[in-house]
């Protein structure tokens, strides 16, 4: 099969689909890959390392997208790539349909098929290919934060350290899976005050296992959630249900009873956000303060950090790209876990949720939601 990496194009984005090590693999399998050029670049990997890895380098997407059958990016295809993409392609990326009906009619239109990699699942019920890009996520999102906290960024002028005698931020994390652990993690390692809400109990053994008692949990209801909004100076959004939209956790009413400077960062702004007041932003413009509260809603979190990104999510979707490059699209009668991948098939929706949220009918080609 002949598999194109286009440069992404979303604003601020940096990531590259493949790495120079992926198309090696891809090579070995007997796979021509086109990679756009320039692609890599933003990540620090030139033309030159894609050559020697066995690509070949053309001029601009339109080159990409005409000359290849798999189509293997980053983020959400833009209007203009829509347009290139036809019923003979398979489109292997982030989609997070749910939030977005303008790109989801796009690719209906199409007619190609589109395999999200936040919806492929696994024999544990996790979402493998969503997880590297959620661990960057949550550690930035407490970066982030640190910094919205500083005075001149707009917040209330806390270190999220404290220093000796003087106390700590307070970090509450709404969700406690892969996102929320791991800001769990750089929050506490910061020395940061943090309390995980979360509705599975299991899980939340699990997170008070692993921290040793370091982090508090409380089981997330209405009362909670308010209750640690208003205690917190830092709110990080973690909340995720598989390719539906994120639910609204933190209302617009809750901001005047908050602490003035304090902070919302909306991890969960790809999937609609879970904040009442979200609305995605840039690395370029991250924040905007609304009844004295910092938002932080940047759309694409783990741009800011391409090489690690990359080569995380290279990693994770390697197996799975190999298979649909090997197989085409039989490869969903053979794995359904990819299966649960196919959002969009040939003008249809092909995943229970993502059609739940757009109102929209649902089929089930493969078999992967019996």
């Amino acid at each position: 099969m002949r598999v194109g990496v286009p440069r992404e194009i979303k604003p601020d984005e940096y990531r590259v689909g493949l790495t120079p090590t992926a198309v090696r693999e891809y090579v070995a399998h007997g796979h021509e890959v086109l990679v756009e050029t320039g692609a890599g670049e933003g990540a620090g990997y030139a033309d030159a390392a894609y050559v020697r890895a066995g690509a070949e380098i053309v001029p601009d997407a339109e080159a990409v997208f005409a000359g290849a059958r798999m189509i293997v990016k980053v983020k959400e295809p833009q209007a203009v790539e829509w347009a290139r993409l036809t019923r003979d392609h398979i489109l292997f990326t982030y989609l997070h349909l749910a939030p977005d009906p303008a790109q989801t009619q796009g690719l209906i239109d199409s007619g190609c098929a589109a395999v999200a990699y936040e919806t492929v699942t696994d024999d544990h019920g996790g979402l493998p290919l969503l997880a590297p890009m959620s661990e960057v996520a949550g550690r930035i999102a407490v970066f982030s934060a640190g910094e919205t906290l500083l005075k001149h960024n707009g917040g209330m002028g806390l270190l999220i350290t404290g220093v000796p005698g003087v106390p700590p931020a307070r970090v509450c994390i709404l969700g406690g899976g892969v996102v929320g652990a791991n800001a769990a993690v750089m929050a506490a390692g910061l020395g940061a005050e943090v309390v995980i809400l979360e509705r599975s109990i299991p899980r939340m053994r699990y997170i008070d296992d692993i921290f040793a008692g370091r982090v508090i949990t409380r089981y997330s209801t209405i009362d909670a959630v308010e209750d640690e909004v208003l205690k917190a100076d830092v709110v990080i959004g973690a909340v995720l249900s598989a390719g539906a939209a994120a639910p609204k956790l933190v209302r617009k009413a809750h901001l005047s009873k908050m602490k003035p400077g304090s902070v919302l960062v909306d991890v969960s702004i790809d999937q609609g956000g879970c904040f009442e007041t979200s609305k995605p932003t840039t690395h370029k413009t991250p924040t905007y303060t609304l009844d004295g509260v910092v938002h932080y809603c940047v759309a694409n979190m783990p741009g800011a950090a391409p090489r690690t990104s990359s080569e995380a999510l290279g990693n994770a979707t390697l197996p799975f790209g190999l298979q649909l490059a090997d197989q085409g699209l039989d490869a969903l009668k053979k794995n359904r876990h990819l299966a649960k991948g196919l959002n969009v098939l040939h003008g249809d929706l092909t995943h229970p949720a993502v059609a739940e949220a757009l109102g929209k009918p649902f089929k089930d080609p493969y078999g992967a939601w019996e």
